[in-house]
C-alpha cells in the first residue's frame, strides 16, 4: 500500500516538473495582445517607451505607478508641477479619479492620456467627443501626420494595426489645439486647456507600443507625441493594467497565475492531486474487525470460590491463603524471605515499604494469631483481611 502511494506521488512529481519545463523551454508563440504594460516585451507592450521616459524629459524623474489616480494625487506630496501619463486600451476611472484628475490639471499640471475608450464624463466637461470604431478589415489604412510643420514627415505615419478611423470631435474650439491629424483632417492628438494645465488626448495607444516605438519608419512618432509635454517630473500610470499590486507586493502565487507555464502546470498539479484522491487514496485492505476486549473470568473465578468458603464457614482455610498470597507478594514485589516472621523480617519490610512498624507488628500479630488458632471467627477474618488490604494499598 504505501509502496503503491510512493510510485504514484514520484509520477505525479515527475508528470508536472516535465510538463512545466517543456512549456518553459519550447518556443513560444508571438504573444499579439495589446497589454500596453511597461513590463511587457510583447508587441503591444510599452516597455521600450517606458525605458527612454528619462532622454524624453531631460532626467527628470520618471515614476511608474500602481495606484488609482485618487490616492496617489491626495496621498502623496507632489512637486510643484508634472506631468502624468496614461497609455490604455480603456481609460476607465470613477468620479472620484476624475475629481482629483481634473484638479491636478487645473493647478498647471499635465495629462497625457493615450486610449481608445475614453469616459463621456471627462470628454463633456473638456467639451469633446470621441469616436470608438471597429478596426476596418481593408488592407490600407489612413495616413496620421502632425499638424506642426516642424513635426510634420512628409509621407506621414500608417500604422497597419490600426487603420486611423477614430478620431475627437470638438464641440468648441477653446482652448483646443490639434495636434495630430489622420488623412481626413480629422483629429487624433488634441491640447485641451483646463485651467492652468492642459489634457493631451491621444486616441492611438498602439503607435506609443513596441512594435511601433522600435519600428525605424515610425519610431519618432511616439517621442514627437510625448515631447509636447513640459520637461518635469512625470508620473507613469500601470494601474489601470496591472492592477495595485507592485513588484513588492508580488506573491509567489499571483506571480504563478501571470506565467503561461506556471499556470498550467498548477492546474495539472491540482487535476494530479485529485485524481490521486480519488484512487490512491481508497482502502486497499480488508475492514479491520472490531475485537471485543477479553472477560477477566479469572476473577470471577475467585470471587464464586470465596463466595464458597466464607458460606461454608471455613474462615481458617480462607484466612491461610491470604496469608500465603500475602507473604508470596512482600517476597516477589520487595525480595525478602518469609520462612522467619522475626523482628528483623519486620524491621527490613518496614524500611522498604515506609509503613510504620506499628502497623507492620499489628498486621504479623493478627497472621501469628490466626495461624496458631484452629478456628478462627468471621469478625478475626475481616479484621485480617481489612489489614492485608491495607497493606497492598500502602505499598502500590
Amino acid at each position: 500500500m504505501k509502496n503503491l502511494r510512493s510510485k504514484y506521488f514520484w509520477f505525479l512529481v515527475l508528470t508536472v516538473v516535465g510538463y512545466g519545463m517543456f512549456e518553459y523551454y519550447r518556443p513560444k508563440p508571438i504573444d499579439w495582445s495589446p497589454s500596453y504594460s511597461n513590463k511587457d516585451k510583447i508587441p503591444f507592450g510599452t516597455r521600450a517607451l517606458y525605458e527612454l521616459l528619462p532622454d524624453i524629459f531631460g532626467r527628470q524623474p520618471v515614476e511608474s505607478l500602481r495606484v488609482p489616480i485618487y490616492n496617489h494625487l491626495t496621498e502623496n506630496k507632489l512637486p510643484a508641477q508634472s506631468n502624468y501619463i496614461f497609455v490604455c486600451q480603456n481609460f476607465s476611472i470613477d468620479k472620484n479619479d476624475r475629481a482629483q484628475l481634473l484638479n491636478y490639471v487645473k493647478k498647471g499640471n499635465n495629462a497625457f492620456i493615450s486610449a481608445y475608450d475614453f469616459p463621456d464624463t471627462l470628454l463633456k466637461i473638456l467639451h469633446v467627443r470621441a469616436t470608438l470604431k471597429a478596426p476596418s478589415l481593408r488592407d490600407t489604412a489612413l495616413v496620421m501626420n502632425f499638424v506642426n510643420p516642424a513635426f510634420k514627415k512628409p509621407k506621414g505615419y500608417i500604422f497597419s494595426q490600426d487603420d486611423g478611423r477614430n478620431y475627437f470631435l470638438v464641440k468648441k474650439a477653446e482652448n483646443v489645439t490639434v495636434l495630430a491629424q489622420n488623412a481626413r483632417n480629422e483629429p487624433i492628438f488634441l491640447k485641451v486647456g483646463y485651467g492652468k494645465g492642459y489634457f493631451y488626448l491621444h486616441n492611438l495607444p498602439l503607435a506609443l507600443t513596441n512594435y511601433y516605438t522600435l519600428d525605424s519608419v515610425t519610431t519618432d512618432f511616439a517621442f514627437k507625441s510625448l515631447s509636447y509635454l513640459p520637461v518635469k517630473p512625470t508620473y507613469w500610470d500601470e494601474y489601470l493594467k496591472q492592477g495595485r499590486f507592485g513588484d513588492n507586493e508580488q506573491s509567489i502565487f499571483r506571480f504563478v497565475m501571470t506565467q503561461p507555464p506556471l499556470q498550467w502546470a498548477y492546474y495539472l498539479l491540482l487535476f494530479g492531486l485529485f485524481i490521486f484522491a480519488v484512487f490512491a487514496g481508497k482502502r486497499t485492505q480488508r475492514i479491520i474487525p472490531v475485537m471485543e476486549v477479553p472477560k477477566n473470568t479469572s476473577l470471577e473465578f475467585v470471587q464464586t470460590i470465596g463466595k464458597m468458603y466464607f458460606q461454608q464457614g471455613d474462615h481458617a482455610n480462607i484466612a491461610q491463603k491470604k496469608i500465603q498470597h500475602l507473604l508470596l507478594y512482600i517476597r516477589e514485589r520487595f525480595g525478602i524471605r518469609t520462612h522467619e516472621l522475626n523482628d528483623e523480617f519486620k524491621e527490613a519490610l518496614t524500611q522498604k515499604t515506609g509503613i510504620p512498624r506499628l502497623d507492620i507488628d499489628v498486621l504479623f500479630g493478627e497472621i501469628a494469631h490466626a495461624e496458631r488458632s484452629g478456628i478462627i471467627t468471621e469478625y478475626a477474618l475481616l479484621s485480617l483481611n481489612r489489614r492485608i488490604e491495607d497493606f497492598y494499598q500502602k505499598t502500590k
